[in-house]
């Protein structure tokens, strides 16, 4: 009977390279600044690593088409390197093949690492790419992600009757506060601090979405060294220790557009990882027992409808939360403690693994009093790729021991 990987896996070491514009760096440069850094935290070599996984999504745009190239841009030693690529979901995807293989015994050190470079395509969205050419076949040839996403405002407020004016002040709270928690981090792409009057004045992209309430794309790295307990206990023996409590993945067929059961005001695959994901954590009742989430906020209404699907929220309560402040960085679940991709962007690959990179970070007590969740247990991240009616959902949660 399968047990799951609890406590199977230590995080030894993390890398994150500063995100936004990078001009002054190919997609090379920026897996050769995430992985020193994870190495140095590490403490190890590169020729420790004993196998890679490298989430990127666009090929076009990026080092190539095979994680043979990241191999030669990081000169690892004949060690075996896959890329992965599930969506927006792909850094999540790296990290998964890093901790199974570690927490299966095939190896003892493994590197998760991801990628892209979005800001050299000239575009403020995700590219015209055929990697994106299933969502005109399943959607339609006009579809845009800010349009899909918008709906899901429209149905929860339906399905709740909660007036659109109260839910736009949520989605504002909910931007508010990423750009209040991002202009503290040095490695956010966006730093600057904006008012709520901002937020609600800015123009609509698609209705209620308005610009603050959906993120841009980004060049960005990051990277994570896995390894089992026993060797964390070897290198680093008088270290506190972040293990992956629990790793679940889901992805849909796209059958939600397709049956009348679905209301279109929640994210199914979310839902249904974040239950897989609590029950191999050991966690009973998320809203009591995590400490604080990154997820992904592509869009102001996702992140609200999140709460509800992640079981924090009750069914129709997360505006009520949000506006109380329960997620702000000093409530009970702060979400978004680094600026979410609200404040870094989004580069596909490298997403999922940035989230992890601020929960580890958040979990050892690393960053300064002004930005450092109190206390911290548990950190969740979600990573969510797609769109509402086909989409791929991760959800990780992480503990200090």
């Amino acid at each position: 009977m399968a047990e799951g990987i609890r406590d199977k896996v230590v995080i030894l070491g993390m890398g994150c390279t500063k995100f936004g514009e990078r001009w002054d760096a190919g997609s090379d440069d920026l897996l050769i600044e995430a992985l020193t850094e994870a190495l140095q935290d590490a403490g190890i070599e590169k020729k420790d690593i004993q196998a890679a996984w490298l989430g990127i999504h666009i090929d076009e745009i990026n080092i190539g088409k095979g994680a043979t190239y990241a191999s030669g841009a990081l000169h690892t030693p004949f060690i075996p390197f896959t890329r992965v690529d599930n969506f927006c979901a792909s850094g999540t995807e790296a990290f998964r093949g890093a901790t199974y293989a570690v927490a299966s015994g095939a190896c003892e050190i493994a590197l998760a690492i991801g990628v892209e470079k979005l800001k050299d395509t000239g575009y403020g969205g995700l590219p015209d790419s055929p990697a994106f050419g299933q969502e005109a076949v399943m959607i339609g040839p006009n579809a845009t992600a800010p349009g899909m996403f918008a709906q899901l405002a429209t149905a929860y407020a339906a399905k709740y009757k909660i007036p659109m004016e109260k839910l736009k002040e949520a989605i504002t709270h909910v931007s508010w506060k990423s750009h209040q928690n991002g202009a503290k981090n040095p490695r956010a792409h966006l730093r600057r601090a904006v008012t709520k009057e901002q937020i609600m004045g800015a123009p609509m992209v698609a209705y209620p979405l308005g610009l603050f309430d959906c993120c841009g794309v980004s060049d960005g790295s990051a990277a994570a060294i896995v390894c089992t307990p026993e060797v964390f206990r070897k290198l680093k023996p008088n270290e506190p220790m972040v293990k992956v409590k629990a790793l679940q993945i889901s992805v849909s067929s796209g059958e939600e557009a397709m049956f009348t059961r679905w209301d279109g005001a929640g994210i199914i695959t979310t839902q249904t990882a974040s239950r897989k994901a609590y029950e191999e954590a050991g966690i009973k009742d998320p809203r009591k027992e995590i400490s604080m989430m990154e997820v992904h906020d592509c869009f102001s209404i996702t992140e609200l409808v999140t709460m509800e699907d992640l079981g924090i929220s009750p069914p129709g309560g997360a505006p009520e939360d949000i506006l109380s402040g329960f997620f702000d960085l000093d409530g009970q679940i702060p979400c978004q403690p680094d600026g979410g991709l609200k404040c870094f962007g989004h580069p596909i690959g490298a997403s999922g693994i940035r989230m992890i990179y601020e929960m580890y970070n958040q979990l050892l007590g690393r960053w300064p009093e002004d930005r450092a969740v109190k206390n911290p247990k548990f950190g969740l991240t979600h990573n969510l790729g797609g769109v509402p009616t086909q989409n791929v959902c991760s959800v990780a949660i992480f503990g200090v021991d």
